[in-house]
């Protein structure tokens, strides 16, 4: 385990390749129940160039109505598969929180995909952590403070690597600068994708 700043750890190769397989397999059959799907910007409409699902009673969605976690698909209406076993594991192994999580965010980058500076604000309780999962390419993952001002660092994540961010960190400034092709064959097409689970309620 790496310390990387108060409440953020970072585990490498959390999962092996094999464990990364059978997850991705898990997923696969989530993401024909509920497909991915971009979300927009609540205020300019603008796509995300992710594309996302969600799995477990909550779900994270953004749209011209704002941010919001919700319980049913925004696309098929249909409420969000449960959240696999091995996802969960992965919780109790690494999240040090005896609160199980309600929420498991999918996303997919391709390889020109990133995800600009945010803080993940949107739940009710903070206490819990984040736990955040990377398969597939690797990422140059960016970090800060609580202010989108703090001076920010980036770590590479690869394949089956964990990161936790709670207490301190927990609503630190954290984004994805870009993707790096050719550093995975995990997936085809090349592409990563994220967990983040959390306790939205």
């Amino acid at each position: 385990m790496l310390l990387l700043k108060p409440g953020l750890r970072l585990y490498k190769t959390a999962l092996d390749r094999a464990d990364q397989e059978a997850l991705l397999g898990e997923l696969r059959a989530i993401l024909r129940e509920a497909p991915l799907f971009r979300p927009k910007m609540p205020r300019t409409g603008k796509e995300f160039s992710v594309r996302m699902s969600n799995c477990g009673p909550l779900g994270w969605v953004s749209d011209l109505s704002g941010y919001r976690y919700q319980a049913h698909h925004p696309e098929t209406g249909r409420p969000w598969p449960p959240m696999p076993e091995s996802v969960l594991r992965l919780w109790r192994d690494f999240a040090e929180c005896a609160v199980e999580p309600d929420a498991c965010l999918i996303n997919y980058y391709d390889e020109t995909a990133r995800m600009g500076p945010h803080q993940d604000r949107d739940e009710t309780d903070f206490s819990a952590p984040i736990l955040s999962l990377s398969l597939g390419l690797s990422c140059r993952f960016r970090f800060g403070g609580d202010s989108r001002r703090d001076p920010s660092a980036t770590i590479r994540l690869d394949s089956g690597d964990v990161v936790i961010f709670g207490g301190p960190a927990r609503k630190m400034f954290h984004g994805v600068d870009r993707i790096l092709p050719g550093t995975s064959t995990l997936l085809t097409p090349p592409g990563r994708i994220n967990l983040t689970l959390r306790r939205a309620e």
